[in-house]
């Protein structure tokens, strides 16, 4: 993906927010991103987030019971992933140019991490790759169609990058690239944070730092709710 704006055409976007704080009770956010060019062009919105790593399953029919047979696992793998644009860009770019600046999720850079003790055909591969991608769309974090950026006049452009109430933590890059005759003219890039704020945030690094205590205390409350519940329901 580009990471460096180029110079050769005038182009200003920036973000309502540089910050998605999530609290209790965060409900999903919408940051307004707006800009300028200088120029005819089509307008391309990238909003990815931190790389991690995914393994992804298949079950399979065993003695009838559905367990867990084949598995692969995907090493920088986009937590999140939007596009947005003034069109669809399958009508006028080349998929050259979609594949080198990975736009939209059929040309994303999905590889399965390398391992010694055995290997998958383009076909498994293939298979994993569209689980994967499904899963994404399915929570959400993997946009299923092309969102709008509307040109608010012969200059000025907006749109609306939405986050749901369930998407991951970290750092993300909002990219904002001009193309022109199919070719990307120029490009501007600009990070974005999602962090856990408040109380929510103590609870996660109380959870992260002391694993084994939070084990325990999660248990120790569960069960005192349990009895709790099974007290109160003998008393009606």
């Amino acid at each position: 993906m580009v990471t460096a704006a180029r110079a050769e055409e005038p182009l200003v976007a920036d973000l309502s927010e540089h910050l998605v704080k999530i609290t209790m009770g965060f409900e999903g956010a919408e940051l307004l991103l707006f800009g300028a060019v200088d120029g005819e062009g089509e307008i391309v919105v990238l909003v990815h987030g931190p790389p991690e790593t995914l393994t992804v399953r298949r079950k399979a029919r065993t003695a009838g019971i559905w367990m867990n047979r084949d598995e692969m696992t995907f090493e920088s793998v986009p937590a999140f992933y939007q596009v947005m644009a003034t069109s669809q860009p399958g009508n006028w770019l080349p998929d050259a140019v979609r594949e080198r600046h990975q736009i939209g999720v059929g040309h994303l850079e999905l590889q399965p991490a390398r391992d010694p003790r055995h290997g998958a055909g383009p076909l498994a591969t293939s298979e994993f790759r569209e689980a994967l991608i499904r899963r994404k769309q399915e929570l959400g974090h993997y946009g299923a169609e092309v969102g709008s950026v509307k040109m608010l006049s012969a200059r000025l452009f907006r749109t609306d990058v939405l986050f749901p109430t369930n998407v991951p933590t970290g750092t993300y890059t909002v990219e904002v690239l001009r193309v022109r005759d199919g070719t990307v003219i120029s490009a501007q890039s600009t990070p974005l944070y999602v962090s856990k704020i408040g109380v929510l945030a103590e609870i996660f690094g109380f959870a992260h730092d002391y694993a084994a205590f939070y084990g325990v205390f999660a248990i120790l409350f569960a069960t005192l709710a349990g009895l709790s519940a099974n007290a109160a329901f003998r008393k009606v």
